[in-house]
């Protein structure tokens, strides 16, 4: 396989998920029957008819309606979506957090899947797996030439069943195998700590079911080790968005009460609203709020938001509302720019319609479908400069997107894309190895969160040295 395509591929894989998990969800709203265009429909029972007998061989009838739903949806927009059985299901993992498992956070090094960390009490954490350990084998098969999806749902299986991974611990130079038996997890959403004395790090990477509530106990943490917080980083990085009640909730803990966070708009009644930073706005009836055991005193510690292309949705909500009413510097880069919000309407308890709905917009009444939030101090990557941030799939870079149907590619960027594939597909080819992947997320090593905390000291920031071209981007798409 050629350098090219080998960089192509392993950067198209984060494309797909990021693409994939940018999604929110919307209590069901009720359906309304307008009248059938009969003709277009007699059409589409006649192509039914002549597929069901002149095909080469038999075809399945409910297989052939799920696609054609599947494809009337597809032409719509990225994410709208028809929800077979197993995507439904799938979905729901997503937004729950809770999935049967092994219990690791996971990425890709050197072709093979790298332990993030393990999700205390999970079987994998009991069986001492460690960050940093790579998985070369999933029971029988190798994972170098898998793709990460791939590798997920082997890993994943029913509940109580075994699965044997092959381990290798990069500190020991020894390979050993772990068996280990897959229990019902729940995905950590929330981590945080304190990374010097006044000065702490809370991460959000999906807004789910049980963010909000393991969001409160987080920062109880860190307020319980350091009653006096001179500055907190709620850093945002990659995470693709989830439900937009989690959203609200997660503003409301450090604005004013009854502030708007965010506004939607569409064609439905329902989809015209106004969010505040009030319980009756992220609470599900007779839920008791979390947010209460927080002190005070969070509504004013200094703030600072870390973004970049992969903060989505729901995650931009959040951004956008701290931005607009001056609660919180935003720092790092343009976001991923999608502003739409989708309906879940159950069709049948296997099946389910996830529908674009409505935009949403800023306090300040901006959209940022397609352009995004820009940061007040634009970051690189790295001390050394940016290393995939022009390779990153936005929301402007997606077919069909809200808005920009007929809208002309954006030749900058697109420039901009191929040099940087080309520049990394030189390094590939120089030292036939991938490029060295980030530092993790609130690692010593990472550089944007050095910046945040020196900004809340008072201290120089290195800022971007591509803001110029990033302004400029967002100032076309405006």
């Amino acid at each position: 396989m050629s350098a090219k395509l080998k960089v192509a591929g392993w950067l198209a894989l984060g494309a797909v998920a990021g693409a994939l998990t940018t999604m929110q969800l919307q209590a069901n709203a009720r359906s309304s029957l307008s009248p059938l265009p009969l003709e277009e429909l007699q059409q589409l029972a006649a192509v039914f008819g002549m597929v069901k007998s002149d095909y080469v061989e038999p075809v399945d009838e409910k297989k052939l309606i799920n696609d054609a739903i599947a494809g009337m949806v597809s032409g719509l927009d990225p994410h709208s979506q028809f929800f077979d059985k197993k995507n439904f299901k799938e979905f729901r993992e997503g937004t729950t957090g809770k999935f049967v498992g092994v219990g690791i956070e996971i990425g890709m090094e050197d072709g093979l899947v790298k332990i993030v960390s393990p999700i205390e009490g999970s079987p994998a954490f009991r069986a001492g797996l460690k960050s940093g350990d790579l998985i070369s084998k999933i029971d029988d098969t190798l994972v170098r030439g898998l793709g990460l999806d791939q590798a997920v749902k082997r890993m994943r299986g029913e509940l109580n069943t075994k699965v044997q991974l092959t381990i290798y611990r990069k500190s020991e130079n020894r390979s050993f195998p772990v068996t280990i038996v897959r229990e019902e997890i729940r995905a950590q959403s929330v981590r945080g700590k304190v990374v010097e004395p006044g000065y702490a790090w809370l991460r959000v990477s999906q807004f789910q079911d049980r963010t909000v509530e393991d969001f409160a106990k987080k920062l109880e943490e860190i307020y319980k080790q350091e009653p006096n917080l001179k500055g907190l980083v709620l850093d945002l990085r990659n995470d693709p968005g989830g439900l937009l009640e989690a959203s609200v909730a997660i503003s409301s803990a450090f604005l004013s009460k009854d502030v708007e966070v965010v506004s939607t708009n569409g064609q439905i009644a329902d989809s015209k609203a106004s969010f505040k930073a009030s319980p009756d706005y992220y609470l599900r009836r007779g839920g008791n709020d979390p947010l209460k055991r927080l002190p005070a005193a969070l509504k004013k510690v200094p703030l600072v938001v870390l973004v970049n292309e992969g903060s989505a949705s729901a995650s931009e909500i959040v951004a956008g509302a701290l931005q607009d009413h001056k609660r919180a510097l935003i720092m790092g880069a343009q976001t991923f720019g999608k502003g739409s919000v989708q309906t879940v309407r159950q069709l049948s308890p296997d099946t389910a319609l996830k529908i674009t709905t409505a935009r949403y917009y800023t306090p300040s009444g901006r959209s940022i479908q397609a352009t995004g939030i820009v940061p007040d101090i634009q970051l690189d990557e790295t001390a050394e400069g940016n290393v995939f941030a022009a390779l990153r799939t936005r929301e402007a870079d997606l077919e069909k997107h809200l808005g920009g149907k007929d809208e002309v590619k954006d030749e900058a960027r697109e420039k901009a894309r191929e040099e940087a594939r080309q520049k990394l597909e030189a390094e590939y080819a120089k030292k036939n190895e991938p490029p060295k992947p980030l530092p993790e997320f609130g690692s010593a090593e990472d550089f944007q969160l050095a910046q945040a905390l020196n900004q809340l000291k008072g201290q120089p920031v290195l800022v971007s040295k591509t803001a110029v071209e990033r302004k400029a981007e967002a100032k076309t798409a405006e």
